[in-house]
């Protein structure tokens, strides 16, 4: 098998399902760790082309997404490693609506739950610095102060949306059947960025979440 590599954040809602996907699928992979405040490797990797998280390499291939709402690198483990079992034919439309559901709506509110306890946990202060300056680009001078005085509010908003998804795994294994597709993957990705370290953790009455997170995390394709 030619050489894999994927640039990651680990903390990142958008690697985590890929690195999982990979571990489930039982494909060996090196992770290059990028910091928040250093693109450089991803960078140089993608020739200049984009400089965000995760990009894949496998040989002489870089693969990144082609746009905010592509799933360009899931479709390409998909197709060279599942084969279809990530995206199988009968849930296609439906497995779409709910990872854009999930990567824009829940991811709005996770996020930002977790950033409040990340930026300040990040010791240097150059670095801590570039990364907050990397945030307020995009959200505004002092968004991250403003996340922390927003908590309860966005907790509530995410437990809210959480709670129709803990519903629907009372009563299966996975969100679409008895195994994993990526949509899966996708949701893992939103709740392990937003209890990354501890940092935050599930309602107590998110009993069937909790059990699907360790049923996820310990599954392995046959």
């Amino acid at each position: 098998m030619m050489n894999l590599k994927i640039y990651e954040m680990e903390h990142s809602p958008y690697c985590i399902p890929i690195t999982q996907a990979l571990t489930a699928l039982g494909v060996d992979f090196e992770r290059v760790a990028v910091p928040n405040w250093d693109r450089s490797a991803v960078i140089q990797a993608t020739g200049g082309a984009y400089y965000q998280v995760p990009v894949l390499q496998h040989g002489d291939k870089v693969i990144y997404e082609s746009s905010d709402k592509s799933l360009d690198i899931a479709h390409y483990i998909d197709t060279e490693f599942a084969h279809g079992r990530l995206f199988p034919a009968d849930s296609a439309g439906l497995q779409e609506i709910l990872v854009e559901h999930i990567e824009n709506e829940l991811e709005s509110y996770s996020f930002r739950l977790c950033d409040i306890h990340y930026l300040p946990a990040i010791d240097d202060l150059v670095d801590r610095t570039m990364t907050l300056r990397h945030k307020e680009r995009r959200f505004g001078r002092d968004c991250v102060d403003r996340w922390g005085a927003e908590k309860v509010n966005l907790k509530a908003e995410l437990d809210r949306l959480l709670a129709r998804f803990d519903q629907t795994l009372r009563h299966r294994e996975f969100l679409l059947g008895t195994i994993p597709q990526y949509v899966d993957f996708a949701l893992l990705g939103v709740l392990g960025n937003y209890t990354y370290r501890g940092y935050n953790k599930l309602a107590q009455d998110q009993n069937a979440l909790a059990a699907w997170m360790e049923r996820i995390r310990g599954f392995r394709y046959p």
